[in-house]
C-alpha cells in the first residue's frame, strides 16, 4: 500500500514520543510506599493463572488457581480482592500460608465502592473505578517474605440466562498484564454440556487463539492458552443453541441516534451424515522449473492429502502446468479412482515456464455447472508463458468460470503476484493462502481442504424482513462447510422484530432455514461496531489494492480507523493531533493519494495482503490487532476508543472543533457525584487521572486536582431501555448458587465482565 514503510517508521516515532510519560490504565496493584523510594509503582508477579469452567444446564461453575510470588527483597503484605459478576456465589475460596487455609469474607457492592473510592482518593489511582457496583471477595495476605509464593484457589458459580438461543461466558482476564512479569502460564478450560444441541461457540476475544473441540451435538470442549505473556482483554464465549440443521442466532448493538451494528452467527449441525453436499475438486499445480526440489514434493504431498480425504460421491482430476499441460484424466473421476491419481501426481516433475492462463482455462473447460465446484490452485510464480497480462488472465477466467465455483489459489513463496491471485479469490467466492518460505505447503492445503472438504450449504443467500440492514460482511458470503460457521456483520437502520431467513443448496435442492429476531433500539454487545469496522476497511483496503483508489475509499478508511483504533496504511499515524479534525484527515488523504504504489510481488506485497485478508475475515478485534509499540497509545474500553496525547486518553469521539468538554477535577467531590450518577462511566475514569471521553453528547475531561470546575451538573439516571426478549427459564441452580443466579427475565442478557484479580500491598481496608 501507498507509503507504507514510511508511515509505520513515522507511527513508531509517533508512539514513542506519545508514551514518553505513560499513565497507569487498568491496575491490578495498588502498592503502599515499599521500604525504599521507587520510581514506579511495584506489584507481585503472577506466576500461573489457571481457570477450569464447567458449564452445564446453563450453571457455569469457575474454579481458579493463581501462584503469586514476591519477587522484591523485602516482604510484602496486602489484601486480595475479586470482584464477582451480578448474582454470582463464592462456593470455595482458599489461600495458602505456610500450608494452612485462610478464608475470605463477601463485601457487598456498597461496601466495596467504598473501598474503590478510598483507594482512589488516597493512591490517586482509579483503576479499580470499573468494576463499581459489584459485590467482591476479599482477604487478607498475611506478610509474604521476599522469593516466596502464596497459592490461591476460589471457586463460584452462577447461572447464564439463554437469550434467543445465546449463551454468554466471560471471564476477567485482563488485569493480569499488570503482574511484574509476564505470565509464565496462563490457560482457561472450558466444558460444555448442553441439553440442547450446541450450534456456533464463538469467543469475540479469543477466537483466534482458542481451540474447539466438538465431541457430537450436545458436548463441546474449548482451551485457551498462553505463555510468557501479559494478557490484555477479558475473556469472552458465546455458544449457541439451536434444534434446526443450520442455527442462525443474532446479536446487535446501536446507540440513540445512530444506525445499528449486528453479528449474525450462522452453524450447521456437527452430524453431518446423509447432509454432505457431493462435490468436485479440481486440483491445478505449477510444475515450471522454480517449483523443482523441496516445493515440488510438498505440493505432491499436499494433492495426496486431498485425493486420500475426497467425499465417497465427490470427483475429481489434477492438471499439472508449465509451458505446456499435463492432466491425470480427460473429464472428472469419481473418488474410487484417488489411489491410481496418487501414483500419477508421485511421478511429476518440474520443467519449463508458467502458463497460468491456460492451466485455469482447462480446468474450468471440466467444471459441471450442476455441482459445487472446488478449484485448488497452487503457484510459486507470475505468469511467463502464453497470456501473461494479469486483467486479461481475470477476464478469461471470468468468462469461463460458472457461478458454482469456488476457487481457492495458493500462493507459494514471496514471488507470486498477490493482485492476480487475490482477485482470482475475490471474484469467485474463495480465498486466497500465501505459503511463506519458512512454511511448508502440505500443512497450510492440508488445513485448509480439512475445513471446505464437507460442503454443507451453498450457494448461501440471506433475507431480512422487518429491518432494513446494509453494509454486511463478509462480501460476497462464502459456502457453509461442517464444522465450520459464518460469523456475519453489518449495519442496520431501526431496531425491532426481524424474520432472517438464509437459504442455499443442499444436496442439489434450495432450502431455507427461518430465524425470528429482535435487533436491539439501544444498548447491546459493543464489540461489534469495531469487528465490522475492521472487516470493512480489509475489504475498502482490498478494493483499493486490486482496482485503484477512489476517493470516498481513502476517506472511509481514514474516517473508520480513526474512529475505532484500527491501524492501517493510510493511518500509521493515528495518534497525530491533526487527525482530531476534519481539515487535518483531509491533509492526511491529500498526502497519502501522493505516495508511490507498492509492486504486486514480494515479501511486503505478500504480507500486505495476509494483513488485509486478516481485517476481511476478523473474528475478534481486540489489542492484538495494533502492532508493535501502538498498543501502548491506545485502548478500547466498549466501543470506544482512547488515544494517548500528551498524557491525556482522548476519545476518538472527541470534536475539538464542535465541543466544549466539562473539566472534572480528578478526585474532587464532583468526580465522584459523577461516577455515583453514572456508574458504568467508571470503565471511562479507570483508564487514568487524565480522561477526555464523550458520553450522552456531553464531552468530559478529568483534569489535574484542584483545577476543574467548581460544580457541574451531573446527569441525571436514564430510564432502562425495555428490550423485547425470548422468555426462557434458567436451570435449576446447583446447591450454593444463588437463587436467582443473576437471571433476569424479559430483560436479556447481564452483563457478566467480571473484573480483575488484585493483590493489593500494605494495610488491611476497613
Amino acid at each position: 500500500m501507498k507509503g507504507y514503510r514510511l508511515l509505520a517508521g513515522m507511527a513508531t516515532l509517533l508512539v514513542l514520543l506519545a508514551t514518553a510519560a505513560p499513565a497507569l490504565a487498568d491496575g491490578i496493584i495498588i502498592p503502599e510506599p515499599p521500604p525504599i523510594p521507587m520510581p514506579e509503582p511495584i506489584w507481585l508477579t503472577i506466576r500461573y493463572h489457571r481457570v477450569t469452567v464447567t458449564i452445564e444446564d446453563q450453571v457455569a461453575t469457575t474454579r481458579v488457581d493463581q501462584v503469586f510470588v514476591n519477587d522484591y527483597d523485602w516482604e510484602v503484605e496486602g489484601t486480595y480482592i475479586f470482584p464477582l459478576p451480578p448474582g454470582a456465589t463464592v462456593s470455595n475460596f482458599t489461600m495458602w500460608v505456610d500450608g494452612e487455609p485462610i478464608e475470605a469474607e463477601i463485601l457487598p457492592a456498597d461496601e466495596a465502592r467504598a473501598i474503590y473510592e478510598d483507594i482512589v482518593r488516597r493512591r490517586r489511582d482509579p483503576a479499580l473505578l470499573e468494576y463499581v457496583g459489584r459485590d467482591i471477595v476479599q482477604a487478607r495476605i498475611f506478610p509474604i517474605p521476599p522469593g516466596e509464593e502464596r497459592r490461591i484457589q476460589l471457586e463460584y458459580t452462577q447461572v447464564l440466562p439463554v437469550e434467543n438461543g445465546l449463551v454468554r461466558y466471560v471471564y476477567p482476564l485482563d488485569t493480569e498484564r499488570y503482574s511484574a512479569q509476564p505470565l509464565e502460564e496462563v490457560s482457561i478450560h472450558v466444558e460444555i454440556r448442553s441439553p440442547d444441541p450446541i450450534r456456533a461457540i464463538y469467543s469475540p476475544t479469543h477466537q483466534d487463539r482458542v481451540f474447539i473441540e466438538r465431541d457430537g451435538e450436545y458436548r463441546a470442549t474449548i482451551g485457551y492458552e498462553e505463555s510468557d505473556v501479559w494478557p490484555d482483554q477479558n475473556f469472552e464465549l458465546i455458544y449457541t443453541v439451536n434444534p434446526e440443521d443450520v442455527g442462525l442466532n443474532l446479536l446487535s448493538y446501536r446507540e440513540p441516534d445512530d444506525d445499528g451494528f449486528f453479528l449474525l452467527l450462522v452453524a450447521p449441525t456437527v452430524e453431518t451424515k446423509g447432509r454432505v453436499q457431493p462435490k468436485d475438486v479440481l486440483l491445478v499445480l505449477d510444475t515450471s522449473g522454480s517449483m523443482e526440489g523441496e516445493k515440488l514434493q510438498q505440493a505432491k504431498d499436499a494433492l495426496v492429502y486431498v485425493l486420500e480425504h475426497l467425499n465417497e460421491e465427490d470427483r475429481f482430476n489434477v492438471i499439472a502446468f508449465s509451458t505446456g499441460l499435463q492432466t491425470y484424466a480427460a473429464d472428472l473421476r469419481p473418488a474410487s479412482e484417488a489411489e491410481r491419481a496418487v501414483g500419477w501426481v508421485r511421478r511429476l516433475s518440474a520443467v519449463g515456464g508458467t502458463d497460468i492462463n491456460r492451466a485455469l482455462l482447462e480446468a474450468l473447460a471440466q467444471v459441471d455447472p450442476e455441482r459445487p465446484t472446488v478449484l485448488i490452485f497452487l503457484t510459486d510464480g507470475q505468469p511467463t508463458e502464453g497470456v501473461t497480462e494479469i486483467d486479461q488472465i481475470l477476464a478469461n477466467v471470468r468468462a469461463m468460470a460458472p457461478s458454482n465455483v469456488r476457487l481457492f489459489p495458493f500462493g507459494v513463496g514471496d514471488d507470486v503476484n498477490t493482485l492476480l491471485l487475490d482477485a482470482l479469490a475475490s471474484e469467485h467466492r474463495g480465498a486466497t493462502g500465501y505459503v511463506r518460505p519458512y512454511e511448508r505447503i502440505d500443512e497450510e492445503v492440508s488445513a485448509f481442504y480439512a475445513k471446505i472438504s464437507t460442503p454443507v450449504l451453498t450457494d448461501i443467500e440471506l433475507d431480512f424482513d422487518g429491518v432494513t440492514v446494509y453494509d454486511v460482511y463478509p462480501d460476497p458470503l462464502p459456502d457453509l462447510f461442517a464444522g465450520t460457521q459464518l460469523i456475519l456483520v453489518g449495519r442496520y437502520r431501526e431496531g425491532g422484530p426481524a424474520r432472517i431467513t438464509i437459504s442455499g443448496q443442499v444436496e442439489g435442492e434450495r432450502r431455507k432455514f427461518v430465524y425470528e429476531g429482535t435487533f436491539r433500539s439501544e444498548g447491546g454487545d459493543d464489540f461489534i461496531p469495531r469487528l465490522w469496522a475492521a472487516r470493512k476497511i480489509g475489504y475498502l483496503l482490498t478494493q483499493i489494492r486490486l482496482h485503484g483508489e477512489q476517493e470516498e475509499w481513502v476517506d472511509a478508511i481514514i474516517e473508520l480507523s480513526t474512529r475505532y483504533g484500527i491501524i492501517t496504511p493510510y493511518t500509521s499515524f493515528l495518534i497525530q493531533e491533526d487527525l482530531w479534525t476534519e481539515a487535518g484527515r483531509e491533509e492526511a488523504a491529500e498526502t497519502l493519494k501522493a505516495m508511490p504504489t507498492m509492486p504486486a510481488f514480494g515479501a511486503p506485497a505478500v504480507e500486505e495482503a495476509e494483513a488485509q485478508a486478516d481485517l476481511r475475515a476478523a473474528e475478534s478485534v481486540g489489542g492484538e490487532m495494533l502492532p508493535g509499540e501502538a498498543a501502548q497509545a491506545v485502548r478500547y474500553v466498549g466501543n470506544k476508543t482512547f488515544i494517548l496525547r500528551d498524557g491525556v486518553w482522548i476519545d476518538t469521539a472527541y470534536d475539538p472543533e464542535t465541543m466544549e468538554p466539562v473539566r472534572v477535577g480528578f478526585g474532587s467531590d464532583a468526580y465522584f457525584d459523577l461516577l455515583a450518577a453514572r456508574p458504568e462511566w467508571g470503565e471511562y475514569l479507570a483508564l487514568g487521572t487524565r480522561v477526555l471521553f464523550v458520553a450522552e453528547g456531553t464531552a468530559y475531561e478529568v483534569v489535574g486536582e484542584g483545577e476543574g470546575e467548581p460544580t457541574i451538573v451531573i446527569p441525571t439516571q436514564p430510564a432502562e431501555p425495555v428490550e423485547p426478549a425470548e422468555p426462557t427459564e434458567p436451570a435449576e441452580p446447583t446447591p450454593g448458587s444463588s437463587p436467582s443466579g443473576g437471571f433476569c427475565p424479559g430483560i436479556g442478557l447481564i452483563p457478566l465482565a467480571l473484573g480483575l484479580v488484585t493483590i493489593v500491598l500494605g494495610r488491611r481496608w476497613s
